[in-house]
């Protein structure tokens, strides 16, 4: 297993401090015209036109695309910035309907304070195991801080459920996490899926007989091992701007099975009271 402190400097450095150079994918609706309908309005006088929802991805690529140039920053003013706040309350109304009961119009408009501009840069559907419709993202926010003369870039990530409503697709559920650009680089193997997995699952659990050279593809990690069951298994980590690596699914294969989706719980399974202090 390879340690942070191990890697070449240039090297970890690249990985660690700088920021995605990635496309967005949010770029939709790049005219006035799309909005114009909407000036004006607040969210329970607006309906979503059912071509924007057909499909969970054209739900989430043009949700994001709304919100590309949605502002809420609150503190300095350099006059009307992108689309100002016209497109949060047609956003709202992506949420379901079970969703907005939970999350109020005004909590969900709060929740983008400091927000000026939103770039989508990652977007892949993820194995559920409730067979719900399930996605990871990630997000290249600009973002203003009271006091400061200069806005700054902010990296997150996180999950989106989604369900099928009458009228097309709808968020049912939306977490995000800020990405940690310091700490973690200094201090944590877990944000790294081959340690992860070596600790985890070999160290802990002493499952891994043996472990196979890691499969990149883009911001995909698979990673397999033999194990001391006779099992297989291999977990998928999806890697942040910030060089994180997020777990997203286990799977498990027994001889000539199929995979099977798995959620393995070392922290609880592995290991004693004594060790988790």
């Amino acid at each position: 297993m390879l340690l942070r402190n191990q890697m070449d400097p240039a090297a970890y450095h690249q990985k660690y401090f700088r920021p995605s150079s990635l496309p967005a994918l949010n770029l939709r609706f790049t005219t006035w015209d799309f909005f114009q309908p909407y000036y004006e309005k607040t969210h329970d006088h607006i309906h979503v036109p059912a071509e924007l929802t057909k499909t969970p991805e054209d739900t989430l690529l043009n949700y994001f695309s709304i919100l590309r140039e949605a502002e809420n920053m609150g503190g300095r003013s350099c006059g009307t910035v992108g689309h100002a706040r016209i497109p949060f309350p047609l956003a709202y109304n992506f949420l379901s309907e079970e969703y907005k009961e939970k999350l109020s119009y005004a909590a969900y408009f709060n929740s983008f304070a400091g927000i000026g501009h939103t770039s989508l840069i990652k977007l892949c559907r993820v194995p559920d195991g409730k067979r719900g419709i399930r996605f990871f993202y990630e997000i290249e926010t600009i973002e203003g801080f009271k006091g400061k003369r200069a806005e700054y870039f902010g990296y997150s990530y996180g999950f989106i459920q989604l369900v099928h409503e009458q009228e097309g697709y709808r968020i049912t559920d939306l977490q995000q996490f800020p990405e940690d650009f310091l700490c973690a680089p200094y201090h944590l193997w877990q944000h790294d899926g081959e340690a992860v997995v070596d600790v985890k699952y070999g160290y802990w659990c002493k499952l891994i007989q043996k472990r196979y050279p890691t499969i990149k593809n883009g911001y995909v990690k698979n990673i397999y091992f033999h194990g001391n069951d006779g099992s297989d298994y291999y977990f998928i980590f999806f890697t942040l701007t910030n060089g994180t690596d997020v777990e997203i699914a286990q799977f498990r294969k027994v001889g000539d099975e199929k995979w099977k989706q798995v959620k393995m719980k070392p922290e609880e399974e592995c290991l004693t009271e004594k060790e988790v202090r």
